[in-house]
């Protein structure tokens, strides 16, 4: 494992403008979710792509004070869907940044829709990742949400690049790729049928190292696992498997504490970190120049399953 490299060799001259272009359409998409629906939602877990897009709400709907601050709510509530399998640190985080925000936060629980028998697991420590779709659906219909506002982005992976901006879910939560509405000009068709919702996704055209440009420059704060630390692991089929109470040590495997970090977090069963020695946002942009993998397909159990894992997922009702 290297150092990374200084970043100002790998761009010595960062113009920040295209930024400014992604966070003026961004803020544009927001504002329409806003002025288009009822109930909207922003979908918030914590993850670098949903503090990234609570920052841009907040420039959007609330006043901007001294260029760090801001005051008032937002229009719409966040919401979460807490497998019960969540990282500690990055719930500990969100509760932390929803007190901050002063922002009213609705949590769907996947270990209320296993009481409730809408989620049946095979087995205790089975991955929850999937059964998000039962507990999110779930929190629209209680909620009578009509359009939930997310983080995902094109180049996360092939299944997400086929996604429009307002994606129309059909009365079941389902996306058809077919199906998707033409977006020409950046005209949204926003026509709902009782029962219907749309995902809005309004950093869909950045890329990772958009992402990372991004907090690097307006400081947003994130959990710290984003960040290299020491970490017990064990390597399992090419992967960096984080030592968890739902991840326990496997017959014959070895631990070995790593210097690591996390590209993406979500449910501890199928999550898991990089060697990294980046300690800071400017050393994860020097390092995101470099790879070649995107955050799912290196760190994402449940998208090696089949090359057609994510879109299965999303047909019936995944973010």
């Amino acid at each position: 494992m290297n150092a990374p490299q200084p970043l100002e060799q790998l761009l010595p001259e960062i113009d920040h403008r295209h930024l400014d272009g992604l966070e003026e359409e961004a803020i544009f998409i927001l504002r329409e979710v806003a002025a288009s629906f009822e109930r909207p939602a922003l979908l918030f877990s914590g993850g670098k792509d949903s503090c990234v897009v609570l920052h841009l709400a907040e420039k959007a709907f609330k006043n901007h004070l001294g260029g760090a601050h801001f005051q008032g709510k937002l229009p719409f509530p966040l919401l979460h869907v807490d497998t019960g399998h969540n990282f500690p640190e990055v719930i500990e985080f969100r509760d932390r940044r929803v007190a901050e925000t002063g922002d009213r936060l609705v949590v769907g629980h996947v270990e209320d829709s296993i009481a409730r028998g809408s989620v049946r697991l095979a087995h205790p420590l089975e991955s929850r990742n999937g059964h998000q779709t039962v507990a999110l659906l779930e929190a629209i219909e209680e909620h009578r949400f009509d359009a939930l506002i997310g983080g995902a982005r094109r180049d996360e992976e092939k299944a997400r690049a086929k996604e429009r901006i307002f994606s129309h879910r059909d009365s079941f939560g389902q996306w058809q790729p077919t199906e998707q509405r033409p977006e020409l000009w950046t005209l949204f068709n926003t026509r709902l049928r009782p029962g219907e919702h749309f995902r809005t996704f309004p950093i869909s055209n950045w890329t990772e190292l958009d992402v990372w440009l991004y907090i690097a420059r307006e400081q947003i704060p994130l959990p710290p696992m984003y960040y290299a630390h020491e970490r017990e692991v064990v390597r399992r089929k090419g992967l960096l498997v984080p030592v968890t109470p739902v991840t326990p040590v496997q017959p014959g495997e070895h631990t070995e504490t790593a210097t690591v970090r996390f590209r993406t977090v979500g449910d501890m069963t199928c999550t898991c970190p990089v060697e990294s020695l980046a300690a800071s946002a400017r050393e994860v942009v020097a390092e995101t120049l470099t790879v070649t993998v995107s955050e799912r397909g290196a760190t994402r159990m449940d998208d090696r399953t089949s090359d057609s894992a994510m879109e299965r997922r999303k047909k019936e009702g995944y973010f």
